[in-house]
Parts: structure tokens; sequence; C-alpha cells
């Protein structure tokens, strides 16, 4: 090979020749260093040596980004190595790998929780309900203000959505638990448990698993900060039952009456049935299905199946079908919001201060208690509780028909004490009220 000591008139007039597929250049000042071009490619600084008895070739790099002095210096390096018994490409190959871990560390380092909880809800999303998924959103939502102009207060979680995952420790989330539990418990407490599930799933990912250390949000100390929720004891009794249903038939909404009295009915969950659609009824089978917050609380696939007993029929074949919902919006393709208001002007009409759309859920369990006849099992199925026996677990597999025996009872019983007289035989809208006397 011939050899030339590099200068850098040498080193920029060097070109290949048009009927050559590459051409060299060697140094002789720094061994194995060369100067590699092709007819239509730039040079390159290469360094050729031989390792256990074969020829390797290793770039270096352009001369625009290489001194000559540089050039040699990286050739006398690479024939340490092998003068040591290292391979040079091994040696790059893992230097190389090491620049790209510490920059896929320092990546996943700087993933900030908003990022982290965009991922998690989009994986997950498919196994939540629409009012799960809304509470995820809600936790989260930035101040604002409100059409009327008055300002409006970030979620619980909005805290955490602009800090970095890896900062995270149990001492950010309790003072959080203790600023949040003073102000907002209620909502804080949900929060804490989204946010507690959240990190869970990320510390089952390998993408993130690195920047916890177990689960930060799992604190005695943030729960106590956060309380424990009381016990809600608002109920109906027997004797308010014909004031509330003359409150709630007085709504002006019979969207909004149906579905407060078909909560009471149905026992179902105030989100479960907001969540029901068209085609989630069944007038041949007279029945709904209801799909549950997860499998536990119901079928295998999370839902659950339960009559439609006459009266709640009534009640939803006389809505209006604007769109998928049975319970929907007037303006939007949605579902009505959560009645909260009219609720408590229904229990205030009807004397019952307190009564809260849950709390219908719980007169449901309750009331059920009259009818003697009637199994705990029944209640539980019907509700979406988890089994509480062996028996009930193993052993009782009940079908519609047999649901539907008692709810229907139940919702006579009802109905009657409410003064309300029901023709099971009418069509649709064709109800009225009746006072006890008449």
């Amino acid at each position: 090979m011939a050899k030339v000591s590099f200068t850098a008139k040498r080193v920029r007039e060097f070109a290949c020749p048009t009927d050559k597929r590459q051409a060299f250049l060697w140094d002789t000042t720094a061994p194995g260093l060369g100067l590699r071009t092709t007819p239509s490619g730039k040079p390159a600084y290469v360094f050729q040596s031989v390792y256990q008895g074969k020829t390797l070739r290793i770039t270096i790099g352009s001369p625009e980004a290489w001194s000559i002095t540089d050039a040699q210096a990286k050739a006398r390096e690479l024939q340490r190595l092998i003068d040591e018994g290292t391979d040079p490409r091994e040696k790059k190959r893992e230097t190389l790998a090491k620049a790209k871990a510490v920059k896929e560390k320092q990546a996943a380092e700087a993933v900030t929780v908003a990022e982290a909880w965009q991922v998690y809800r989009a994986a997950r999303a498919s196994k939540w309900g629409e009012y799960h998924k809304r509470d995820h959103v809600k936790q989260i939502r930035p101040p604002g203000i409100t059409k009327a102009g008055k300002p409006t207060k970030a979620g619980p979680l909005y805290y955490f959505m602009d800090k970095r995952l890896a900062e995270l420790t149990p001492e950010v989330i309790e003072q959080w638990a203790e600023d949040e539990g003073q102000s907002r418990p209620t909502s804080a407490r949900l929060g804490w448990r989204l946010f507690k599930a959240f990190l869970a799933w990320c510390g089952s990912r390998p993408e993130y698993r690195a920047l916890l250390h177990g689960n930060p949000a799992s604190t005695k100390a943030t729960r106590e900060s956060l309380g424990t929720p009381k016990a809600k004891q608002d109920v109906l009794l027997k004797e308010q039952l014909p004031a509330f249903f003359a409150a709630a038939q007085g709504l002006s909404s019979p969207t909004i009456s149906a579905y407060i009295q078909t909560l009471l009915l149905t026992g179902a969950r105030p989100g479960e049935l907001l969540a029901l659609k068209w085609e989630d009824i069944s007038e041949r089978w007279r029945s709904i299905t209801i799909r549950d917050k997860d499998e536990s609380k119901g079928g295998e696939d999370g839902t659950r199946t339960i009559p439609m007993p006459p009266y709640v029929w009534h009640l939803l074949a006389g809505l209006p079908r604007r769109n998928e919902w049975v319970f929907s919006s007037d303006t939007k393709d949605q579902p009505i919001n959560p009645p909260r208001h009219r609720m408590g002007d229904v229990a205030r009409v009807a004397n019952v201060d307190g009564l809260s759309l849950h709390g219908l859920r719980r007169s449901f369990g309750s009331l059920s208690e009259w009818l003697e006849t009637m199994p705990m099992g029944i209640i539980a199925q019907i509700q979406g509780h988890k089994p509480s026996a062996t028996a009930e677990k193993h052993y009782r597999v009940r079908p519609l028909d047999l649901l539907r025996l008692h709810h229907e009872r139940f919702e006579a019983w009802v109905l009657e004490h409410a003064g309300i007289e029901h023709d099971i035989a009418q069509q649709p809208g064709g109800l009225r009220v009746v006072t006890n006397n008449s």
C-alpha cells in the first residue's frame, strides 16, 4: 500500500478514479489510518488492521468532522485495543449500546405523569365503563372559567400531571393528600384510588417499572390524610313512597323522571343506568343488560342481565329515542348528566332530605326486606353484588325467569305502597296515579 504523510491539502484533493469502485490513501504517521473514497461518495477516515489473523476495517468518520490529528489519535487508540487483545468493533458496539441505554434512560426519566396517564387510559379504556372513563378525565381537568365567568378549580390529580413519573415519592403524594384532604376529601379519595391503580399499572410496564419504587401512593399516611368515608344512611322508608313517586313524576323532564323511578325499581348503580343503550333492552325477553363496572360485579363478560318488570318497561318505552342512549340528552348525542340537583328537588318535595341517587339503590335493597319470601341472593344478583357465600358462588344459578318472579313481586309491592295503580295490559304511557283512598 502506498503511504503518504497526511496533510490538509492531500486529504482535500484526494479523489477516486472514475474507473474504480473505491480508492484508499494511507497515512505514514499513524499505522492503519487511511482515507477511503468512491467516485460518487464523500471521503471518510478508516482504520485497517489484523485481529486474530483476519483483516478488519472500521470507519472513523468524515474529514469534515475529524481533523487529521484527531483521526491519527483514534487510529492509535484502535491499534492499542488490538494489541491488548480487544476487538475494536466489539468495543464500539458496547460504547454505542451504553450510549443508547443512557439516552433511553434519560428519555424514560423525562416521561411526565400526564404522558404516562394518556398511555394508561388508552390501554385500559376497553375495560372501563363510560363513567369510569369520565372520572379519569375529570380528575386531571385543568382550572378554567365557566360560561358565567367564574373560575373553576382543577381536578385533584391535575397537581401531578406536569411532574416526572420518576419524581413521585411517598412524601410527594402524602403532602398532596394532606392538602386535598382538608378541602375536598371525597373527590380526593376517588382520585387517590384511580392514581393507585395507575401507578400499579406503571409498575407492571417495563418502560416505567424502573422509574418507581413500589407504589408510592400506597402509604398509611396518605390513607389517613384523606380519611375514611362515612357509611351513608340515606334511604326511602315504606311510608315515604307515595310522596317520593309523586315528586318524581312531577318533574318537568320525562327522561329524568323515568330515570329516578327506574333507579329505585332496579337497584342499579346510577352510572350503570345512565350508560344503558336501547340495544341493551329486550322487549321479547323483557330484560335489561347492564354493563357492570367490572367482571366481579356481574357476569363473566362484565355485564349482568336483569328482568324488566312491567312498570319499568312502560317508563322506558315511553322515552323518546333521540339516539342510542335510553336516558338521552335533548341537546347532545350522549346520556343526560347525573341529575343530582333534580334528585335533591325530589327529596325536598318528598320531605326526604339528603336522599341521593345512590340512596335509591340502597333503598332497593332495604325495601326488599319487607318481602320475606324474596331471597337475599336474588337481591344481590339483580343489584350486581358479588356472591357473599360459597353456596351463592358455586351452587346457585338463577335463570332470568326466577329473577323476574321475585322482581315483579317487589315492583308490585312498591307500587301498591306508593299508591300507583298500573295495569300491566296497558300500552306504554297508560299510567295513572291514584291515592291510597281511591
